[in-house]
């Protein structure tokens, strides 16, 4: 079974399943075709955190795709350029690319093809093209004067003629198509499977890759408010960086075993949540008492977020997770909606919130390109015709017949993010966006350690066997919006397409990941098919509530199987009328 944020994708992950692949083979596939159609939503030159387990070998392993900050990238350069924070977008926001190696080291640890045999369907859409998703033209037309006035090489590319394309007509990228032809005549000059593999990965960090990568970066180019500068990213940076293996994060909860990526990454907030849910004693979603208690849960894992995550610092995780803290946070839920930042002191430390969160209330400009941001408000939120925010990621999930089971969440270099480096055909990413150059906190940004990533990726398990892999795209909401699938589906017993399909409610009363890292005091953002009563009561408790449309918020994928018999199943999210579930 696949699902994934993307029909081509699935069908491309399910030919792999067909030609007796496993479920990495098939990951990393429709990875693979994910950056090439959905480009202003993720791209080789971004991110990707994974989590995969088998019956055979049912330890949850998080492959770590999240690269750090250049070597270059210090607070000091940034002062020097006159920039009190990392911008949303442009060539300094660039962490070291980290997607495309991930996908090569899941398939050479877990998979058995050939990268020739997983790349055959993305070399195929980007060298002779793909209907272009409507979204991806409106992403272009937000951006268009930004890539014809400064951007030329991202105007020649997706503005062919002088315009965007037309939703659904064929489009190509013939320079990253060039890039995985280069990249295979490396595997196959190479010999067998893994030196293959290797071969590809050794182009792609010390070879042509990072040499045209180096050589663009060391361009000036516009970033948002102005200022036009090169960015830090250098050959040596793609050579000392490779993705790597860690074991997840759990938490047995209701006979589950959840599983996380670490505190360099938001996951283990879900955790957090879902053990203070648990401890308040309010679970259903069908009434006002436990939506109220979910809100209220998010913003104190969010809060926690803020002040202990990250990688460039200490993080008390095991104190975060311990029952007795989450009693103490449960404590804290009353019945009215909070509208502070309450970060906890596990283990008696104190909490130490960047000063730019304490400050930005809400946002009056938007950084259309900064990719993923939670809602804003100028003063209503920023908002398609349709209800979408303006920027978001990807999502896959894959189990085989043998029961191995992947989640990935693959983002970053998207097209709107930094300019197209024609050399290779892809954009770098902007993760960078996520650190604060104020040091001492867990996501100060320091060299070589990674920026803090709202992606993740869940695997659940039971009986130490996996039965569930799920997860969403959209920034700081992706495990707002999976712990409500994950309590109807895991506690209240909808099926997996019930539990996506069920109304959808998220709060932006945090500091937010992306830039402008604004907060939104009380807000909590809600699908309209939540009813008027559900609604109404979230009010009375002093709620702002922001109505959405009926299918607007969250792009969950969820795969799953049953060990005592063996039956796959799988769901996709018809929001949107792109995401695809498939399988026999």
């Amino acid at each position: 079974m696949v699902s994934s944020t993307h029909w081509l994708a699935s069908q491309a992950a399910m030919r792999m399943l067909e030609l007796d692949g496993n479920a990495a083979d098939a990951a990393t596939a429709a990875g693979l075709v994910l950056q090439v159609v959905e480009p202003h939503l993720n791209g080789p030159g971004g991110d990707l955190p994974l989590i995969v387990a088998s019956p055979d070998d049912p330890t949850p392993r998080v492959l770590c795709g999240q690269g750090p900050a250049p070597s270059g990238a210090t607070p000091e350069h940034f002062a020097a350029s006159g920039l009190d924070r990392v911008p949303g977008s442009g060539l300094l926001a660039a962490a070291v690319p980290g997607a495309f190696d991930a996908w090569m080291v899941l398939l050479r640890d877990r998979g058995t093809m050939s990268v020739r045999q997983v790349a055959g369907p993305a070399l195929h859409y980007a060298r002779h093209g793909h209907p272009v998703l409507e979204r991806v033209c409106r992403t272009i037309e937000t951006v268009r004067e930004l890539f014809e006035q400064h951007w030329p090489t991202s105007a020649a590319q997706w503005l062919p003629g002088g315009a965007p394309p037309v939703p659904g007509s064929l489009v190509t990228n013939p320079a990253w198509a060039d890039t995985l032809e280069r990249l295979l005549g490396e595997e196959d000059a190479a010999g067998p499977r893994e030196q293959g593999i290797e071969a590809v990965r050794g182009a792609w960090s010390s070879g042509f890759v990072a040499e045209a990568v180096d050589a663009f970066v060391r361009r000036p180019v516009r970033h948002p408010g102005g200022p036009v500068l090169p960015g830090v990213l250098t050959a040596q940076d793609l050579a000392d960086f490779e993705a790597t293996w860690e074991d997840a994060v759990t938490l047995d909860w209701r006979g589950h075993t959840v599983a996380k990526t670490g505190p360099w990454g938001q996951g283990p907030a879900l955790l957090q949540v879902l053990r203070t849910v648990d401890a308040v004693g309010h679970a259903d979603l069908d009434t006002v008492e436990g939506l109220h208690t979910l809100v209220e849960a998010w913003k104190l894992a969010m809060a926690d977020r803020e002040a202990w995550y990250g990688d460039s610092a200490d993080v008390p995780l095991a104190a975060l997770l311990d029952p007795g803290y989450a009693v103490e946070r449960a404590a804290l839920v009353g019945p009215r909606a909070s509208r502070e930042v309450r970060p906890g002191s596990p283990l008696g430390r104190t909490p130490r919130l960047a000063e730019h969160a304490l400050l930005v209330e809400g946002a009056a400009l938007v950084d259309v390109t900064a990719g993923e941001p939670t809602v804003r408000r100028e003063p209503g939120p920023v908002l398609t015709p349709e209800g979408e925010v303006r920027g978001d990621t990807c999502h896959v999930d894959v189990v085989d017949r043998w029961g191995m089971t992947v989640s990935a969440t693959p983002s970053g270099g998207w097209l709107q993010s930094s300019p197209f480096i024609p050399q290779v055909g892809f954009a770098l990413g902007t993760r960078l966006q996520m650190t604060w150059l104020e040091q001492g906190l867990p996501s100060s940004l320091v060299p070589g350690r990674r920026p803090r990533t709202t992606l993740t990726p869940t695997l659940v398990l039971r009986d130490g066997i996996p039965v569930l892999a799920c997860g969403s795209p959209g920034g700081d909401q992706q495990d707002q919006w999976q712990s409500v699938f994950l309590l109807r589906h895991l506690v209240s017993g909808l099926s997996l397409q019930e539990a996506i399909d069920a109304p959808q409610l998220h709060t932006t009363s945090f500091p937010a990941s992306f830039h402008p890292r604004a907060t939104e005091p009380g807000v909590v953002v809600a699908e309209s098919r939540l009813g008027d009563d559900l609604l109404d009561g979230l009010r009375a408790r002093g709620h702002e509530v922001v109505v959405q449309g009926p299918w607007s918020l969250g792009r969950m994928c969820a795969v799953a199987r049953d060990p005592g018999t063996g039956v796959l199943s799988a769901g996709a999210n018809p929001r949107g009328m792109q995401g695809y579930a498939v399988g026999r």
